[in-house]
């Protein structure tokens, strides 16, 4: 085993499940060429997944063989790497907060930074670029009631509306109603419109 692959090895075990690892990281230690082709046979003997483009993670060994790092593990080191602000669909959303019972088939993500695909053995985590509006308040439950109310649409909102106002605490409750301007009009006309007697 060559010295540049022990390091790549060395450095994706001492990250934590689902730290990413990127070839550019070892520039200092060979050509690009040279790198790039000991990432692509560490991915073929299974030693590292190709997660993304450029992106690698090491797979985690279980009792029943090796599999990829969680999905929130991967997420969580996006986040951290890049900056980038990753939160739930508005269907994973909705779902979390009771308001369906419809479970997403697939994962999906909104995010801050670019749209992309990542893969994680057979499963595919998809990144969509969201709007200011939708990343609004981030992973708070007043920001995951904006994301749910989007993913219902305007015709499904009064009723979502009343189950969100027994659901959140109060000051959740307040702080979305705080963000009408920010939100789509017809989303700041259900906030503004739902009464409680």
């Amino acid at each position: 085993m060559s010295q540049l692959v022990q390091s790549i090895l060395a450095a994706a075990q001492a990250l934590p499940e689902g730290g990413l690892l990127s070839p550019k990281e070892f520039l200092h230690l060979a050509s690009r060429a040279a790198i790039d082709q000991a990432f692509t046979r560490l991915a073929r003997e299974e030693k590292l997944l190709r997660v993304g483009r450029g992106v690698y993670a090491l797979p985690v060994q279980g009792r029943f063989g090796a599999r990829p790092p969680s999905t929130q593990t991967v997420v969580e080191a996006i986040e951290a790497t890049s900056g980038e602000l990753v939160v739930p669909s508005g269907a994973a959303e909705a779902n979390a907060l009771g308001l369906t019972t419809q479970v997403p088939v697939r994962e999906v993500f909104l995010t801050s930074g670019p749209s992309r695909k990542l893969r994680l053995g057979r499963q595919d985590v998809v990144f969509k670029h969201g709007s200011p509006w939708q990343l609004l308040m981030g992973k708070r439950p007043a920001g995951m009631a904006i994301r749910a109310l989007a993913w219902l649409g305007a015709e499904r909102a009064p009723s979502a509306l009343i189950i969100l106002h027994s659901k959140l605490p109060t000051a959740e409750w307040e702080a979305m109603r705080a963000a009408r301007a920010a939100m789509p009009s017809w989303m700041a006309r259900a906030v503004s419109e739902v009464t409680f007697v």
